[in-house]
């Protein structure tokens, strides 16, 4: 008798199981937005207690795959061995590309060399942390004490200590005591 019961229960389970109404889930759509937002964050990368880098934003969009963006600007800013400023990053916007280990900057991009005094403009620049690189494709303007560079495509150091212009478009020395 308890196997006609059992048969019974089977059938019974077997029969709502097959009656379940079938979901179109083809109109729902992933959520592709930022998984969490942070505030003035202020990231320090240091060796040997050293600090080497210091990242600043005012947000911070963080998204499921790594990447984040910085939709209030960025400013990044390297450290030498004696832990004195050396170099600078700013943009309007910035974004981390974790796939390929990249920073973007893009809006008005200036890079500053406080040790040679040097400047660079760009609407667009790229950092590989990896690399040590920073570079673009875009127009640039790089300034010194002494000359005015300006061109298409560059690539240097992190440090901004040495760079290569791509295309130079028009370069010519600055006069002393003339307002730029």
């Amino acid at each position: 008798m308890s196997r006609v019961w059992i048969l019974i229960l089977f059938l019974f389970i077997a029969g709502f199981s097959s009656c379940k109404e079938e979901v179109d889930t083809s109109f729902l759509e992933s959520y592709l937005g930022p998984t969490g937002i942070g505030y003035d964050i202020d990231l320090f990368h240091s060796d040997s207690t050293r600090i080497k880098i210091n990242l600043k934003a005012k947000k911070q969009l963080e998204f499921s795959n790594g990447d984040n963006e910085f939709p209030e600007g960025i400013e990044i800013f390297f450290y030498d061995d004696e832990g004195d400023l050396t170099t600078t990053i700013k943009a309007d916007r910035g974004y981390y590309i974790r796939k390929d280990d990249i920073y973007r900057g893009e809006g008005d991009v200036q890079v500053e060399n406080m040790e040679k005094q040097q400047k660079l403009a760009s609407e667009e620049l790229f950092w590989n942390p990896t690399t040590k690189k920073i570079y673009t494709d875009k127009f640039v303007t790089i300034q010194d004490p002494q000359r005015l560079i300006k061109g298409t495509g560059m690539v240097a150091d992190e440090s901004f200590s040495e760079y290569e212009i791509m295309s130079v478009i028009d370069s010519r020395t600055i006069i002393p005591g003339e307002k730029n």
